[in-house]
């Protein structure tokens, strides 16, 4: 049987692992709340260290805390920050709605830590209590929801955003390189006229340009701090100060802009901000989505599909069929996108179901579906550019292949002929098996068709049809 130690708190003795950093609160909630084994990420915790340090901090600056006190503190909650008492964090998601079980975690791992240094610093024994101490000027109610702003942002700024630029990168490489390349067109699944392979990319690169923008504009309202507010955002117990010295001190350490809550009350009530990054968060995933799927569709065959991309090839794809070779990266960006708009779902849920009067209670299952969104969408980023798009070869014969048996050729003939009598040439192409081309030409030669050769090769020249018309053609009486 694993050692122990007893740990007390308002409730009484606990037994607690000997090896452990926490205390009797958070052992309570390991065995209260056995549910998934799901646990706050590294961003999450990060943000709790940061808050407790910038806490001491400011605490002893306004003379409400002793300064030997805040600094063996700050030691421990530095070395929180750092990752170096991951292990120690061990509650899970489903627990207590406000958080109040990972504050007190985070509060006892430091108080206990900050004892040890103490102790091997040859302070000696020192009283620091995880209530008292540590979480002094502060309640679970603005700590937690302050948490989460915290850790987003610096995901958003240090994880995700970074990624889609690497993404935007490759993407508008492909569209410089793909230029020249021109394919067919698709509308409602059917042919449509001619677009460059380069231009296709180009909206591609545009799509994740915006959402990079998207970001942006959530980081904004995320820098907003519910810090101060205390219990129900009157701020009960705390200084008038500290939120201000609290948000100085974070930005100091993050280069970032945050700020204190302009209304503690809709702060710690509501979670509007989580709501709208989650949202924003599926809007991205369904841009990389769209790209996903254009992309596995225009590389399937290799021959009895469309074939106008070759796929980096990165394993076999049956277990059955020898050579076979499937679009898995492709398929693998499209389940991290269904679990980010999964992630999305259960923060709308949460966040119309779960906020009652002065506390929202569904935080900590909405700062896990966002901030493990972010993540999976940040690796997804990476693993894209790196094993599939990067890798895409255009094949410029089966493009050009296509478009000359496309029926949609017969667009550009519309300013010269009409529109009904182009339409009567692409279903008779389409009823005799011929190429629009094919068919024009023999009505010209026929008298059928008053066209010259000249006319006929520049109305169906593909690339012509890519750009936007220089001349104004005639309508034919």
């Amino acid at each position: 049987m694993a050692e122990t130690r007893v740990e007390r708190d308002s409730m009484g003795e606990m037994q607690v692992p000997a090896d452990s950093l926490w205390g009797a609160t958070t052992q309570r909630a390991v065995l209260n709340f056995p549910v998934s084994g799901y646990r706050f990420g590294r961003r999450f915790v990060r943000a709790l260290g940061l808050i407790k340090y910038a806490a001491a901090e400011a605490n002893t600056s306004l003379g409400r805390l002793d300064r030997k006190l805040a600094g063996l503190i700050q030691k421990a909650a530095r070395e929180v920050m750092e990752g170096k008492w991951d292990d120690h964090f061990p509650l899970d998601i489903f627990q207590t709605g406000s958080g109040t079980s990972t504050n007190m975690n985070a509060n006892e791992v430091i108080a206990h830590r900050a004892v040890q240094l103490a102790r091997a610093n040859g302070v000696g024994d020192v009283k620091i209590h995880p209530n008292d101490h540590v979480n002094s000027g502060q309640s679970s109610n603005d700590v937690i929801p302050t948490a989460i702003h915290l850790a987003a942002v610096e995901a958003f700024h240090k994880d995700l955003q970074p990624a889609l630029h690497k993404l935007h990168k490759s993407l508008a490489a492909k569209a410089q390189e793909f230029d020249s390349i021109v394919k067919i067109g698709r509308t409602h699944l059917m042919d449509a006229t001619p677009i460059r392979l380069g231009q296709v990319f180009s909206g591609y690169a545009s799509q994740i340009a915006h959402a990079d923008r998207r970001i942006g504009q959530k980081v904004v309202i995320l820098r907003e701090l519910p810090i101060g507010g205390t219990a129900v955002g009157t701020g009960i117990n705390t200084h008038p100060q500290f939120a201000k010295r609290v948000c100085e001190i974070i930005n100091h350490e993050t280069h970032e802009a945050f700020h204190e809550a302009h209304n503690h009350f809709e702060a710690q009530a509501a979670k509007d901000a989580i709501i709208g990054s989650a949202a924003m968060l599926k809007t991205v995933a369904m841009s990389i989505a769209k790209v996903a799927n254009d992309i596995r569709w225009m590389g399937s065959g290799p021959r009895c599909g469309i074939g106008e991309l070759s796929l980096p090839a990165t394993q076999p794809g049956s277990s059955i069929m020898p050579g076979k070779v499937n679009p898995v990266i492709c398929e693998s960006i499209l389940q991290v996108c269904a679990q980010v708009v999964g992630a999305d779902a259960a923060i709308t849920w949460a966040g119309s179901m779960l906020g009652a009067f002065e506390l929202h209670v569904g935080m900590p299952v909405m700062a896990y579906n966002l901030l493990e969104g972010t993540r999976l969408m940040t690796n997804a980023c990476h693993m894209f550019v790196e094993k599939c798009v990067d890798g895409l070869k255009a094949n410029t014969a089966r493009c050009e292949e296509l478009i000359e048996q496309s029926l949609m050729m017969c667009t550009s003939l519309a300013p010269l002929i009409g529109y009904d009598a182009a339409a009567a040439i692409a279903k008779e192409a389409h009823a005799g098996g011929k190429t629009v081309r094919q068919l024009v030409t023999e009505q010209i030669k026929a008298g059928k068709l008053k066209l010259t050769e000249a006319q006929l090769r520049e109305a169906l020249d593909p690339k012509s049809m890519t750009m936007p018309s220089e001349k104004v053609l005639p309508v034919s009486a």
